[in-house]
């Protein structure tokens, strides 16, 4: 039996009303169709998804989720992450194996892209932290503190995630041939490492470099890293 057909995957797909920068966000229209209906459709295209839940804690997400014939699940209202929401999720959904952490504000999101990231666990079952990255071929992405840059082990295992520009390279060969990886912001989990990581104090790398999957990393969890062409 493959390891896939024993194990249940869903996406799940956090999403808020009350976002600071941006209120109503996955309500929001896009040629004639909410964020969040635009999401769930570019996911549903993913074949290894057994599920695909919108988690919310607003009921107008919720009509709108129930309007377009998806799958709703209403959680607390004090989280502090889109993890902490999916964390609630898994623990009263014991039946999901596998998790995948869909931003709500990704329309395009690539199905192929979804598919990259889950491969890893249909082929072993001791992974428990997977996510994406590209090779950085342009120099100010590699320069930037908005794009995320990661560096992996002899068997793509991450070693370390930044916002500079990671591994330093002090010989002058040509850029496109410079180790950089850019990191894809999307994640898939295990049930019991979801809930580990949403139980653990934030981390110093994790709150010096803000970000969220270092508190992983200081833990001793393995995060296994798979390739897209771009982001």
């Amino acid at each position: 039996m493959t390891v896939e057909s024993k194990r249940q995957i869903a996406a799940i797909i956090p999403a808020r009303h009350k976002a600071s920068r941006f209120p109503g966000k996955p309500l929001a229209k896009i040629a004639g169709k909410t964020m969040i209906e635009r999401v769930h459709e570019q996911v549903k295209q993913v074949k290894s998804l057994h599920r695909v839940i919108v988690a919310t804690d607003d009921d107008r997400i919720r009509e709108e989720v129930e309007r377009f014939g998806g799958e709703c699940i209403m959680t607390r209202d004090d989280h502090p992450s889109g993890t902490d929401r999916l964390a609630e999720v898994a623990e009263k959904h014991p039946e999901i194996d596998i998790i995948v952490n869909v931003q709500g504000d990704e329309p395009m999101i690539d199905p192929a892209s979804i598919e990259q990231a889950i491969a890893p666990f249909l082929s072993d079952s001791t992974i428990e932290m997977s996510t994406l990255a590209w090779h950085i071929t342009v120099e100010e992405e590699a320069l930037s503190p908005q794009v995320v840059k990661v560096v992996v082990d002899q068997n793509d295992f991450a070693l370390y995630f930044s916002r500079l520009p990671i591994p330093y390279c002090r010989d002058e060969r040509p850029f496109g041939d410079r180790l950089y990886r850019g990191h894809v912001g999307l994640y898939v989990y295990s049930r019991e490492c979801l809930l580990k990581i949403a139980a653990l104090k934030p981390t110093p790398l994790e709150t010096s470099e803000t970000l969220e999957q270092l508190r992983a990393l200081e833990n001793g969890i393995r995060i296994k890293v798979s390739y897209i062409e771009s982001r």
